[in-house]
């Protein structure tokens, strides 16, 4: 008989959000932190097993009632995954100390281990350089990780070395005051005077016409791999954004400066998708479209078709140090690829 693997507990804690599902799983289910990635069936085996706590009292009753503002405590038991070893793979560290490491993550790179993509992710590299300075509040799948951004999304992430960085870091994610700021590449030009958006539900402008997305967001009933905009139930979302550049002539695509209000999966991608302007070389939110021959360059066009991966990076990141108070923004260029696509474009 095999030996069962170890485990360990990790601590998952946050507050309920305004105007509450009237159930307690529900709630558990639309506020709990994405980093956690509880299930909906696995809440509910949660509070069975008495795993839940609301302001420090254990509940059971997954039909409880639990008010805004409530604190909830989940004790999750985490087989330790011994398999999850260092791999001496380059990282572009932006800023280093001992509580934390800020990364400039290329697109292609996984931020951690799953079952297809065991290795070579950006958590093999952290235990390559990090050694054993990572802390263990997202268990040994996952040391360190606050946040994430998709494979194929290149760009800056901040990564605890202590568990109290850790905990902070958390914190401000939940708060939602991290500024994060997105370059992406979209099709068409948002424009406030576009009948089409002003009719659009969820959709608004405001002074200096930035494109305000407000929906929610949920798996996709047919595709759990994507991201489905709804307006009831999910999780809210907000994504705004702002033209930076636009190319062709008339102008066809548009450089924007995204940002988050709120951090959920595929956000920026789906929201832009949503509003008709999806990304440039996106697969799974219809990136691909056909560009008019008249207004583009043929170098233009062959380079848009090129791209294949969705045109995104986390370009800025700031936070509070969550252990010496210090305000830190840290930026990153664009990557090799997406600049020589705007260099095409701009002819």
């Amino acid at each position: 008989m095999s030996e069962a693997p170890a485990s360990q507990t990790a601590l998952v804690s946050f507050r309920i959000e305004a105007d509450p599902p009237a159930r307690l799983d529900k709630a558990l289910s639309r506020d709990v932190p994405e980093a956690a990635t509880l299930s909906r069936t696995r809440l509910a085996r949660l509070i069975a097993d008495g795993a839940v706590r609301i302001d420090g009292t254990p509940e059971t009753n997954p039909k409880a009632r639990v008010a805004e503002g409530a604190l909830i405590e989940i004790t999750l038991e985490q087989a330790v995954e011994s398999h999850i070893g260092p791999e001496d793979i380059p990282l572009d560290i932006v800023y280093e100390d001992d509580d934390l490491i800020v990364v400039n993550k290329p697109a292609g790179m996984v931020v951690h281990p799953a079952p297809g993509t065991p290795s070579g992710t950006l958590v093999n590299a952290l235990l390559h350089h990090c050694g054993d300075s990572l802390s263990g509040v997202g268990g040994v799948a996952r040391p360190g990780i606050v946040h994430r951004i998709d494979k194929e999304t290149s760009g800056l992430l901040v990564v605890a070395k202590s568990d109290k960085a850790h905990q902070g870091l958390a914190a401000q994610f939940e708060k939602h005051t991290v500024e994060r700021h997105y370059r992406a590449l979209v099709n068409g030009v948002p424009d406030a005077a576009d009948p089409r958006l002003r009719g659009l539900r969820g959709v608004a402008f405001e002074a200096g016409n930035i494109l305000k997305i407000t929906t929610q967001l949920a798996r996709h009933k047919h595709d759990r791999q994507k991201q489905a905009v709804l307006f009831e139930g999910g999780r809210h979302a907000v994504t705004r954004a702002r033209i930076v550049e636009s190319f062709g002539t008339p102008p066809v695509l548009a450089l924007m400066d995204c940002w988050l209000e709120t951090g959920r999966t595929h956000q920026i991608r789906v929201h832009m998708a949503y509003a008709g302007h999806g990304l440039i070389g996106d697969p799974t939110y219809g990136g691909k479209r056909k560009l008019s021959e008249k207004a583009l360059s043929p170098a233009a066009l062959a380079g848009v078709q090129a791209f294949d991966r969705q045109a995104l990076h986390a370009a800025t990141l700031g936070f509070v140090h969550p252990v010496n108070g210090e305000e830190m923004r840290f930026e990153a260029p664009l990557p090799q690829d997406m600049d020589d696509l705007l260099c095409v474009l701009r002819g």
